[in-house]
């Protein structure tokens, strides 16, 4: 496809176009000349829109430099050989050297700015052999000082907007990360808390089948509880759906009790009871770290008894894990339910550790961080 031509690239929108009106004085101050100075003049006023244009097509290429000092000398040579009026074509460089970033190149240009202002400046006193009256030092002096902040003002402009377009790029992989995030998050709460109720459902179908020719009464109502579990499961993804459930640490541990116990896993629990002044947050956290540990000791463990016990102090929490199965391997990496609590742990500045001693012994640590105005009691 064919480039459509424009005079000025489209994302300047009409700002280059109203720049132009300032064109027209020069073209005024050149009529009045004649012959030959006056036919240099219209080429270099031509030249001149040519380097303009040029200069919004060539920003942040080598060619940009090359321009500039076209246009540098040509608000020189007018100066210094037409009329001292024509400095005023400054505010065009001035302009452009503002789009430098670089800033050992913004301070060559600038200094190539004051060259071309004061050079013509100092020549026409010496030329005249007189010094400015205050009437003409008014008229130019407020120009020049305008002229020679300009660049600083629009360099300061032109990162802001680069700054606030990093920022937004920043901001769209935050959301892009954040996205990613929340995807983790599910699968992770998928696994937590649908695998432990799955893994019950499990263990139940199993024992009605055994219990089905012995005892079906005990089927009966065996069947009656994994009904009530598949409820509970249907209500666990409708909260997923919406917002994750804050499960707490006691509902957990019973939680823990049931499916260890319909597994044939003997249970003892050790510790604080009172959790209440524990924030929700890692309440929540800690909780699915005990639903996941239960989860695994049921699967993978082959144990007779599992114990948990959570000691509560004003520093931190700590909760232990412990079974008389057949332990963990060593090197083994970590599974997605070990990653997982991992992961959540993280949040919260907390630690786990797998280790063996007559079967597997999982400790969780966790700080407590205590709020302005709180003392220990």
């Amino acid at each position: 496809m064919k480039k459509s031509f424009s005079i000025f690239p489209r994302q300047f929108g009409f700002f280059p176009y109203i720049f132009l009106i300032y064109i027209a004085f020069p073209v005024i101050y050149v009529t009045k000349e004649s012959g030959l100075k006056q036919l240099l003049g219209y080429g270099m006023v031509l030249l001149f829109l040519v380097t303009y244009r040029q200069l919004y097509f060539s920003m942040g290429k080598r060619k940009f430099t090359y321009w500039l000092a076209v246009q540098l000398a040509i608000v020189f040579i007018f100066s210094m050989f037409y009329n001292l009026n024509y400095m005023f074509l400054g505010f065009f460089p001035a302009n452009f050297i503002g789009w430098y970033h670089n800033k050992t190149v913004f301070r060559r240009g600038l200094i190539g700015l004051v060259c071309v202002q004061f050079i013509p400046f100092i020549y026409r006193m010496i030329e005249q052999k007189s010094f400015f009256t205050p009437g003409e030092l008014l008229y130019f002096i407020p120009f020049l000082i305008i002229m020679l902040i300009s660049p600083f003002g629009i360099r300061s402009m032109n990162r802001r907007m680069e700054l606030e377009k990093e920022l937004d790029q920043a901001n769209k992989q935050i959301e892009e990360l954040v996205k990613r995030e929340e995807r983790v998050r599910i699968a992770r709460d998928l696994h937590d808390t649908l695998g432990h109720t799955l893994s019950l459902l499990t263990l139940k179908s199993q024992l009605v089948q055994r219990l089905t020719a012995v005892d079906p009464e005990r089927a009966r109502l065996e069947a009656k509880e994994m009904e009530v579990t598949s409820r509970a499961a249907l209500k666990q993804v409708r909260e997923l759906v919406t917002d994750m459930r804050a499960a707490t640490i006691a509902e957990e541990l019973l939680q823990a009790q049931q499916i260890l116990r319909a597994a044939g896993i003997t249970y003892q629990y050790d510790g604080d009871v009172d959790f209440s002044k524990t924030s929700p947050f890692i309440q929540n956290i800690v909780g699915m770290c005990i639903r996941e540990a239960s989860t695994n000791v049921v699967k993978h463990s082959r144990a007779a008894h599992c114990s948990i016990s959570i000691k509560l102090t004003v520093e931190k929490m700590s909760a232990v894990v412990c079974d008389d199965g057949m332990g963990v391997e060593r090197n083994k990496r970590f599974g997605n339910g070990l990653k997982g609590m991992e992961e959540r742990l993280a949040l919260i500045d907390g630690s786990m550790s797998l280790s063996n001693h007559n079967g597997a012994v999982l400790e969780i640590t966790v700080p407590i961080i205590k709020k302005a105005g709180e003392t220990a009691g």
